[in-house]
This record gives C-alpha cells, structure tokens and sequence, in this order.
C-alpha cells in the first residue's frame, strides 16, 4: 500500500479553504444562526468503526449514522440590528451534528457528539447561552434523534435504550440461502451494503431500537411506550400525537430496509396505540421509473390542522403500464381513526409534491416520468367534492417554464404551510432563460391565476430570495463572480440598496482573479449546448496561447431536443473553486470547461439510450471545436473527466473518440451487466434492451481505448452500481490489454471522499497525471 501523498501547495490551499459559515434563519425571521465548520476531517476520523446493514451506514458508538462533518463554532445574528453575539456554554469540542428551531425563535436544539454518545444540548437565544438539556444518549441512526412537539416547551426524542449489542458466533450454523419462484418476477436494481446472515438482521434490529420520549425545556424525560424498531417519526402538529415506522420481520438480503416490512403506527404521548398500517415487504413493485408501491405510502400529518394523517395509494396497483384514468389518490383521516378514510382528491399521474395551506388551499403537483409531463392542482382539502383546478401545467425538463415553488410561512403549529391571504401565494423561482438563470419573486392571484413580478435579480449578481419577512420585505443570498454568497434584506417599496447581512470573506483570494465565461456553442444536429469556461487569473488568449484544458461533465437524458437546448445556470454565480469539482486545476494554469452539456435526446418512442454513443460523441465534439475556436485550448491537450455517471461517460469517450490525451474517472460503473435492472434514468432492463447495454458498456470496448486513464475510486462506495469491483475490473482489463492506466482505491471512502488525506491524496494523482499527459510530451 503507498503513502498518502500530499499536491502541490496552490492545490492544497484549495482543499483547505474556509468553509462555512453556515447561515439558519429563525422561523420570524428575527435572527439567525451562524455555524463555523472546521476543516476537513481526518482520515483517522473517517476510519472509525462502521457497520453496514440494509444499505444504512452506522457509528455504532455513537448510536447515528456515520457522519464526519459537524459545526465547531456557532453565533446569533440579529437580521434588525445586525449584531452578532457569541454563544456562552459551549463546550471546547463543539461538534455539532443537526440543529433546530423551536416555532417562537426563542431556543434552539442541537445534537452534538460527545466523547460517549449524541448529548440533546439546548441554545437560549434571548441569553445567547448554551446548555446540556439531558444525560441520556440519542439515538440518531433514523433521523436526527430530535425534534420539537407542537408549540415551543417540549421536544421528541429517540433515546438509546440500555444493554449490549448481539454479538454473532464465528461458527456458522449452516449456509445462507434465498428463494426466488417461478412467476415471481422482482426486478430490483443493484444496492451495496445488504443484509448477509440471520445475525446482521439482529443487529440492525438491536441498533434501531429508540425509546420514544417526551423532554421538557427543564430536562424532564416522559418515556412514550415500549421502544420500537424506529425508521421514522414526527409528531402531529398539535403535539398531541405520534406518528411512527418501525420495522417487522422477514427482512430482505436484496433491498435497503426502506423496503422492509413496516407498521405505521400513530400513538398518544401517554404511549397509547391509536392507529396500525402494516405494510409488507416491497419487493415486487412494478419495474419502470413511474412505479410504485401499490400499498398506501408517504405517511404524514396535515400541516394546517391539529392532527390529521395523509398519505398517498395508487389506484393502478403502483403499475405504469396498466392502463388507468386515475393512477394515484390523496387520503386524510382524523383523530380517532374510526370512520373511512376521506379521499381528497384523484390524480392521472404519480403525485410528486404537496403542499397544505388551510381548508381552502393546498397544491400537488403530479408528473409521468415516461412523457416528462407535470402539472400542478390547487385542491381544496376541507371541500373535497370540488373540482382540482389547474394552475400550471409543463415538461419538467422545461426550465425557462417553471413558475417556481411557493413561499412558506410558519403557522400557530410551528408547520410550514403555503404564506397566503387566500387569494394570493408568492412564489420564488431560479428565472431561467437565454441570459441564464435570474432569480426571481411573484405574486401570484388564486382566481385569475395571473402572475406579478415583484422583483428580479440583476447582473452583474446572481441572488435569490431564502425567506419572506412580510410582502414587501425579504432575505436573499447574493453572489458575483469574486463575491462568494452573503445575505441581504431588501425592502421592495424602498428605492435604497439591500443592506448586507452578512460579510463572509473570499474563501480564496489567490484566487479572486480568475476569469469565468458562460459559452454556447452548437453540435452536428443544430441542438444548441453551453459550458462554463474557467480561465487563470491574468490569462490572455492572444498573448499567451492555448493552454491545457480539463473538461469535466455529466450526461443528462432528455426527451426533447428543444429543452435539451436551453441555457442552464448563471454567468454570475460565485467562482467556487472546489477541490471537489475541475476548478482547482486553475490553480495549476490549466484552462477548464465545467459542466459542457451533454444530453442525450430520445423523442417520441425513441428511449435516449437508443443513441447514446452517437449523441455523446457529437456533444464532445462541439465542445472541443468549441474552445480550440476561441484559442483557449490546444486540440491536443484536453483531458477529460467526470465522477459517477461523469466516469462512465469519460471511459466511453476514450473507447469511442480520440478527442482527449487522457481521462480521469472518480467512482464509476463501466460494466452494465453488473447492473441488470436499469442504471441512471434507463428503465428496461438488460433482457429487454440488451444491444444498449452492450454497446453503452465501455468495459465491452477496453480494448479500444488507446489514451491513458486515472480510475479514482472509495473502497466503500455504497451508491447503487457503482460497487468499487467497477473500477477494479475495468483497470484489471486495460492492464491485460497493455492500455495506460491507474487504479487509486482510497481506503474507508464512500462515493464522495470525505477525509483531508484522501481529498489531497486525489487531488495529487489528478496533477501528476495531467502533468505527464498533457505538460509533457510523450
């Protein structure tokens, strides 16, 4: 095994950069709260202990799922005054994991990881103090472990109840075995870190066990029934009652334990069990991204009323290809639970969103993945015998049509519910269009469903409303090209500048002066695509000639050619130079192009990966002539890259073209018979358009690869299909074919890499090798 190795000093900066802080407004809007975040965690930090159990990834010391980034510092902000005043009480070692707000911004909860478990601490605002509400450990493996309960006096809390965790024998009882029947058809698409043995299953089970309790801003623990196996859990808004998901055996060794059998479950806060669902294992949901469970699904309270439950249930058995009018249904039922459920509305489509604003307005919003369509309804909760009324209606791959979403505003219940008068909703979008994105806040009227503009961001800015204050005053985050993101207060009746909230520094000024450039360009089939253009500081085209270039992208799938051509993002946004993402060559005088487009269009009956190679290599094409023409680049020293479905497309680029002098390729998947049941936005499986997997593969293709590639890859990538056996594999065939090329498996690391050592060590290989492929002459 080699050493770590650290880059350059300009790349390391890079990597430790400030960070943060992290900006929490109140729910008034009268104060918010500044998180500072440390540097990047260490890999000694990264490597603690890890179970892996039904697709979870658990600390199981601390009782939560594994996490390694927290808040080291935090302050209040008054948004009236401005003033920033430090926290009293907190302890050296902060560690802050979640934090919330309690409905009258007067506290504010957090977890933080002490040296024995997760400690529920508790801010007071108006003292600016900090103090440790209880001594019993969290349990924080499903949610944060905390929450408030109705008005602001008393939390939710899942506590870890006492004893030791099963330990399984070495000696095997027998093998381990899995049934599958004739007829019983399950396509499941490919997941890391399942259950293996019976004694995995008693581990998870010992793990998710959580004693519900009541806790009082005193400390006063009131347990609420037995502990449960807990996957999720919120309190009605009233606070009079508890909804919970617990799990219930036979488990799966194929599915994440989202799919296990469940019991849905509403108790009182006297630990009495009011209301049982029970839900079987999900492990014969239709194939196809329009399916979905036929069993009622999305359990959740209504916002707008004391305590209501709401949930979700096909009409079509959750089966996109039956044919029905009515696919999904909305349903609500009230405390007691003893009538019929109350069905609020029917839908064409698969529900996507929903939003409560009182008896007379709520929004949901459906979509049919297959045709890109989605619409939005104003639907009237507590008058379900009146028709839906459609608001919007558009493809979701549609950006320059999107309206927005609605702002929200707390209500008596401390819940987010649509801000509205009844007769008017606000709402904020991202305003795209030819110039790029323009953010913007609308007025939007109920009855005539017209549209006021009330404001708009403007260059040379990239800014967007967080919050509304009241309806002629809110927040905004504002950025520009060297100013990184600070918040604002406008006043909309007002003639005078917004007044800055916040003052966060340039993370890194050796930096400030790059140069950034939003360019479109057209492919061989008239589809207009656009990028990114990073430049070094002080660069001149001109004078100083074409440079080296990294391109780092991603595909994306569309259905229609026209949306495929429209312009994404904002020539003003912040220059984040991220050691994460290409930026950070910069430091190294290369040029960059981030984020190029590459989409790949199938209209009609045509799937976009029925055209994939063609498509891709004419988006690469256009991008190559595209900067060589602007005299950034020189033809001969572009190197590709791109992390996950980036990767994959990076292999393919090299099998199929020879645009690029060398590829780097972070945690992909390049052999797609390892994922049979669909990949990315492809919904047929391998049998049922086996030439597109074939020909998508460029594992299939390695031998046709003839320029050198860096495969990065975690050792403990837990994201579906991109198991690390990927990378190995593909390394392992261009090793036998005599094709330059590097494996890098960086130890303890998941899909993104976390720790500092393996930031810098990835940093390091990516510099050396576009220093030996594209600096040196070969």
């Amino acid at each position: 095994m080699a050493a770590y190795q650290t880059p350059p000093a300009e790349l390391q900066a890079v990597a430790d950069a400030p960070r943060g802080p992290l900006f929490r407004l109140g729910p008034r809007h009268g104060t918010a709260l500044l998180l500072s975040l440390p540097g990047l965690p260490s890999i000694s930090d990264v490597a603690q202990p890890e179970l892996k159990l039904a697709g979870l990834r658990i600390n199981p010391g601390m009782s939560s799922q594994s996490r390694f980034d927290f808040a080291n510092g935090a302050s209040l902000l008054n948004i009236k005054t401005g003033q920033n005043r430090n926290i009293s009480g907190l302890p050296k070692e902060a560690r802050i994991a979640d934090t919330a707000w309690s409905a009258n911004e007067r506290w504010i909860a957090f977890s933080r990881w002490g040296n024995t478990g997760i400690e529920l601490w508790l801010i007071d605002v108006n003292q600016a103090s900090a103090r440790p509400l209880i001594k019993e450990p969290l349990n924080a493996i499903a949610g944060t472990g905390f929450s408030w309960l109705g008005a602001s006096e008393q939390l939710l809390v899942q506590l870890k109840p006492a004893g030791k965790a099963p330990t399984a024998t070495l000696t095997p009882s027998g093998p381990n075995t899995q049934n599958s029947q004739p007829g019983s058809k399950s396509a499941i698409r490919t997941y890391a870190d399942m259950l293996k043995t019976p004694a995995d299953a008693d581990l998870l089970d010992w793990h998710l066990q959580s004693q519900l309790a009541t806790v009082s801003l005193k400390g006063e623990i009131k347990k609420i029934a037995q502990p449960l196996t807990l996957l999720a859990t919120s309190a009605s808004p009233d606070g009079g009652l508890i909804l919970t998901t617990s799990l219930r055996r036979p488990y799966s060794y194929l599915l994440p334990v989202y799919y296990f059998p469940q019991a849905v479950e509403v108790w009182n806060t006297q630990g009495k069990l009011l209301k049982t669902v029970a839900l079987p294992l999900q492990d014969r949901i239709p194939p196809g991204n329009d399916a979905v469970s036929k069993e009622p699904r999305h359990f959740a309270w209504r916002k707008d009323l004391p305590a209501t439950l709401t949930w979700l249930q096909a009409q079509d058995d959750g089966d996109p290809a039956k044919e029905a009018k009515i696919r999904d249904a909305l349903f609500q039922q009230s405390e007691p639970f003893t009538t019929q459920p109350q069905k609020l509305t029917g839908l064409a489509w698969r529900a996507s969103s929903l939003q409560w604003g009182s008896g007379d307005l709520a929004l949901i919003e459906e979509s049919w993945w297959k045709t890109r369509d989605t619409r939005t309804w104003r639907i009237r909760p507590d008058h379900p015998e009146q028709a839906p009324e459609l608001l919007t209606a558009r493809k979701s791959e549609d950006r320059y049509a999107d309206p927005g979403e609605p702002v929200l505003a707390k209500n008596a219940y401390g819940q987010n519910i649509i801000k509205s008068d009844g007769k008017v909703i606000y709402l904020i979008g991202e305003g795209a269009g030819p110039e790029g994105d323009r953010p913007f806040l609308d007025r939007y009227e109920l009855d005539s469903k017209k549209s006021e503009r009330l404001w708009q961001s403007q260059a040379p800015f990239y800014e967007i409303p967080v919050a509304m204050i009241d309806e002629n005053r809110f927040i905004s985050s504002r950025e520009a090209t060297t100013e990184r993101p600070n918040f604002y207060l406008h006043d909309i009746t007002s003639s005078t500048q917004p007044r800055a909230l916040t003052q966060f520094p340039h993370p890194s000024p050796q930096l400030k002066g790059v140069q950034k450039q939003k360019i479109q360009y057209p492919r061989k089939d008239g589809v207009m695509l656009d990028a990114t253009l990073y430049l070094p500081a002080g660069y001149d085209a001109k004078k100083d000639g074409p440079l080296p270039m990294l391109m780092w992208a991603y595909p994306r799938e569309f259905k229609n050619a026209q949306l495929a051509s429209q312009v994404r993002e904002s020539p003003y946004r912040f220059n984040r130079i991220s050691y994460f993402g290409p930026q950070a060559m910069l430091a190294r005088g290369y040029a960059v192009l981030d984020n190029p487009a590459m989409p790949i269009v199938g209209e009609g009956k045509t799937e976009p990966n029925d055209n994939y190679l063609p498509q891709l290599t004419m988006n690469a094409e256009a991008a190559v002539d595209a900067v060589v023409k602007l005299g950034v680049a020189d033809r001969d020293k572009i190197a590709i890259g791109g992390h996950s479905y980036g990767a994959f497309m990076t292999a393919n680029l090299l099998a199929h073209t020879r645009l690029f002098k060398a590829g780097i390729a972070r945690s992909g998947a390049y052999n797609r018979t390892l994922t049979p049941f669909g990949f990315q936005s492809e919904e047929r499986n391998f049998w049922e358009a086996k030439p597109v997997y074939q020909a998508m593969a460029p594992f299939n293709f390695a031998d046709q690869i003839k320029d050198p590639l860096l495969l990065i890859h975690g050792e403990m990538d837990n994201n579906s299909g991109t198991f690390p056996v990927q990378s190995e594999r593909m390394y392992q065939a261009l090793q036998g074919l005599g094709v330059r090329a590097r494996l890098v498996m960086l130890p303890n690391e998941s899909h993104g890499y976390r720790a500092r050592e393996s930031i810098m060590h990835m940093l390091w290989e990516q510099d050396q090798w576009l220093e030996t492929y594209l600096k040196t002459k070969p």
